[in-house]
């Protein structure tokens, strides 16, 4: 199978398993963010998700992994494993969001289920990301970008799926995402420099 594909709607797929998937994601999410990274504009990393389900967890792990890097880089990173955000307090955090950075461009991250075979896909498009979508929730849209990795198939019981989600599948996509995302920063802050 292919690293990367694009569908008809224009969202990337990356199979995580895949050895090129974090360059491939990396120079993909480059090129999304490049002009507003050159517009000064603040990059928001919006990471979404719960820690109390393994299978919702992939956000604030990465969030934990990106404020791990934040030193070296200049973005912000909302949602970690010490401070998730998640569905009750999305909306608190999206509006202190922009309260806080006028000129926002929110990169959202989160969790999602998906057919069988997509199961260890990372999936990067433009436009907001629709939070809880995979378990029948009504949470706002947010994200200028999205990026979400699917940890496990969509089914009769999702909210059961997204509790017995194998810890591998979702450690296996934050590392190839914040790989990812960690070579995009370094490749913008080279071109800024310039």
């Amino acid at each position: 199978m292919s690293i990367f594909f694009k569908n008809t709607s224009g969202i990337s797929y990356f199979n995580s398993y895949e050895k090129n998937s974090a360059y491939e994601l990396g120079c993909t999410l480059s090129d999304l963010i490049k002009d507003q990274v050159l517009s000064n504009r603040n990059i928001i990393f919006l990471c979404i998700g719960s820690d109390r389900a393994t299978g919702d967890c992939l956000g604030p792990i990465i969030g934990y992994k990106l404020s791990k890097y934040k030193v070296y880089h200049d973005y912000h990173v909302y949602g970690t494993l010490e401070k998730p955000v998640h569905a009750k307090n999305l909306k608190e955090t999206i509006n202190m969001i922009y309260q806080k950075h006028e000129d926002a461009f929110i990169i959202a991250i989160d969790a999602s289920l998906g057919k069988s075979n997509h199961v260890g896909f990372i999936t990067l498009g433009e436009g907001p990301l629709k939070p809880g979508a995979g378990v029948d929730k009504e949470l706002p849209e947010v994200g200028d970008i999205f990026i979400t990795g699917i940890v496990n198939f969509s089914g009769v019981v999702d909210n059961m799926l997204l509790q017995t989600t194998r810890l591998n599948v979702v450690m296996s996509m934050a590392d190839q995402i914040c790989l990812a995302i960690n070579y995009s920063t370094s490749r913008l802050n080279a071109l800024t420099l310039q």
